[in-house]
């Protein structure tokens, strides 16, 4: 059977090393679905694929050994959980996925689960997953819930990391020090105490909520209003891997998505088509057009909270490859 690859593709399925047969990827934003769509997922499987499915490290489903001439079926079965997860889908019932170039929003488990998370990554992650989908361009977002960073999140294009404000309520305090040991000893010492209470350095506090957790009392609580870190620009391969940098400190959520939507419009100003399938990762644009064009497009018509804190320009290191011999 004669296969358009790039049409495949961008259908959300894989070209793998198995001749004649392909692999159903499908997205899950945030990593959480209801538990009634793995019997959906299990019934491609066996009926289509080989009776297995691999989790994906960007938390999809991947289902392989489907024959090229099955893919119509599958795309049917995969509509109800296209529905049920919101993704968003303008193209006729059926026909499966639009676009497989914005990989899936994968997050950690969020306020929902983990006592450390300052916001509901799932909920976010599906904002952000409404917002960019379907798009053939190659981006990257993962979002973590405090700066413990399970996700890695300075590994993509876009990070987000939850911060909270916390609220001192000074009439609570019983001056035990729990907040300034719990900073000093696992964070970076943001809280000192003067005159037996504590006192926060904005500067140096990551946001991460250690306190509102250690107090005995509640005198600290987090801000009712959700911030962010937005790290950007991690990326792995072959060429040259780097950690993503911190970018804007107490940031909200419309403005990152703003800035996501705008990076869109500049790396379809500035992409080079004529790369290796057609894709050039966002952070080789920026290192040919410099971060302040980026930084230009990326905050077009943003209005940060008024406590934002950019840090500008910003500057990678990471591995750089030198060629050796001459074959």
């Amino acid at each position: 059977m004669d296969v358009n690859t790039k049409k495949l593709k961008k259908n959300a399925f894989r070209v793998t090393k198995r001749r004649g047969y392909t692999a159903s990827r499908i997205r899950i934003p945030g990593g959480r679905l209801d538990a009634k769509y793995l019997s959906m997922i299990q019934e491609i499987a066996d009926t289509y694929g080989e009776g297995v499915v691999n989790i994906t490290a960007r938390q999809g489903f991947e289902v392989p050994g489907i024959r090229f001439e099955d893919m119509d079926k599958v795309n049917v079965l995969l509509q109800p959980i296209i529905e049920g997860l919101g993704i968003n889908q303008p193209n006729p019932e059926g026909t499966g996925y639009l676009s497989s170039g914005t990989r899936n929003i994968a997050a950690c488990v969020g306020n929902k689960v983990c006592p450390m998370a300052n916001f509901d990554t799932t909920e976010f992650a599906k904002d952000i997953e409404k917002a960019v989908f379907p798009n053939d361009l190659h981006f990257k977002v993962a979002l973590t819930g405090c700066p413990n960073d399970c996700q890695k999140v300075r590994m993509h294009d876009f990070g987000i990391m939850g911060m909270t404000l916390p609220q001192f309520h000074a009439d609570r305090c019983i001056s035990c020090g729990a907040c300034e040991k719990v900073c000093r000893r696992k964070v970076v010492q943001a809280i000192s105490m003067k005159n037996f209470r504590p006192v926060r350095d904005n500067e140096t506090c990551l946001g991460c909520g250690e306190c509102v957790i250690a107090c005995p009392n509640f005198a600290w609580q987090r801000s009712e209003k959700k911030y962010f870190r937005l790290t950007i620009m991690g990326r792995t391969g072959k060429k040259n891997p780097r950690l993503g940098q911190d970018w804007i400190k107490w940031i909200d959520h419309d403005s990152i998505i703003k800035i996501i939507m705008n990076t869109y419009d500049y790396v379809e100003e500035y992409i080079d088509r004529s790369a290796p399938g057609g894709k050039e990762h966002i952070g080789y644009i920026i290192d040919r057009t410099g971060f302040k064009e980026f930084e230009k497009w990326a905050l077009k018509d943003v209005t940060l909270p008024s406590i934002a804190e950019v840090r500008t320009p910003i500057y990678w290191s990471g591995v750089h490859y030198k060629k050796q011999f001459d074959y």
